[in-house]
Parts: structure tokens; C-alpha cells; sequence
């Protein structure tokens, strides 16, 4: 755990405001849900709550096979970071943030496939090795839950299978987080 040096009181209501620099960097948006954990220490941790981090070991396991039959790299996300990935070091990217173009794309609410000869943009804030082929996002009740991705590390486009699996992917993850 790191300090920041910032004290906050709590009002008469029990409310903390978060710091606008804390929310910025964190990526915690109005409306976003937190966890609140405690330990024997005392300490009141908030945790950004992502129901998309319950399916992960279900998110592994699709990707594995959307890698496998479409021969491209596929990952997972939430909102906010990688959750699964397949057809690279895992290391490389799980729990990596997503780049700003791929969280654009998630609040766009449209599949994204980008063309032979277009620019491209990374999959991850912290890396420009991997771009972005097709990304799908995965909605529920109304709200952008994450994304469906299929990547390269050579700008390479994504073909019309890679596009309807996303697309069929996404929504399906969608109604699973819905019951």
C-alpha cells in the first residue's frame, strides 16, 4: 500500500470525497462501484469492484478458444485492465491497464475492426507492442461491462470470422453477466 499524504475527513452524512487526482489516476468514474475491505490493522481499503474479474477463469478459457480457431491473439477486458488473454505471455498483459482508444471504443458501444493500411493504437497503456485488430464491447443491463479483442504485434486486420466471434463473444458475456 502506498501513502499519498492525503487527509480527508468523513461528513456528518459518513460520505469521503475521493481526490480528483486519485479518481484520475485510478480511473474511477462517477458512478463506478467500490469494495470496501478491512483488516485487523484498521485500515479501510476502497477496491474498484469489476463483476467482469468473477468471469475471468471463464474469460481464460474463451479465449483460448478464440485463439484457437481464428489463429489471432484474444484478450479480455474490463472497463479498465486486462483479465484474460491467449496467443501471447500472459505476463505481458493480464492485469495491464487498456489504453485510452480501447476504453474510447468500450464508451462508443459500437464494434470496432479496423482496416488493411488504417493507423492502428495499442491494446495497453503501458505497452505499443500489441495493437488493436477488432474490438467488441461487452454490454449488460445497459451498461459497458469490458471488451472482446483480437490484437497483433504486427498491425495485421482482422478478417470477418475474427469480427462475428467478437461480436458473438461480447454478447454472450453480456446476458451471462445479466443472470
Amino acid at each position: 500500500m502506498k501513502a499519498t499524504g492525503i487527509v480527508r475527513r468523513i461528513d456528518d452524512l459518513g460520505r469521503v470525497v475521493i481526490p480528483k487526482e486519485i479518481r484520475r489516476t485510478m480511473r474511477i468514474r462517477e458512478g463506478d462501484p467500490l469494495e470496501i475491505y478491512t483488516n485487523k490493522d484498521g485500515e479501510v481499503i476502497f477496491k474498484k469492484y469489476s463483476p467482469m474479474n468473477e468471469l475471468s477463469d471463464f474469460a481464460a478459457q474463451i479465449c483460448e478458444s478464440l485463439n484457437k480457431s481464428s489463429g489471432m491473439a484474444a484478450a479480455i477486458s474490463d472497463r479498465d485492465t486486462i483479465i484474460a488473454v491467449s496467443g501471447v505471455p500472459k505476463r505481458e498483459l493480464i492485469e495491464k491497464p487498456v489504453s485510452a482508444d480501447l476504453e474510447q471504443i468500450m464508451e462508443a458501444r459500437r464494434t470496432y475492426s479496423r482496416k488493411q493500411g488504417e493507423s492502428s493504437f495499442a491494446l495497453s497503456d503501458q505497452s505499443d507492442k500489441y495493437t488493436v485488430s477488432i474490438a467488441s464491447p461487452i454490454i449488460s443491463e445497459g451498461d459497458v461491462m469490458g471488451c472482446v479483442i483480437f490484437f497483433s504485434d504486427d498491425d495485421s486486420a482482422g478478417g470477418e470470422l475474427e469480427l462475428k466471434l467478437a461480436q458473438t463473444v461480447s454478447g454472450f458475456l453480456g446476458k451471462q453477466m445479466e443472470s
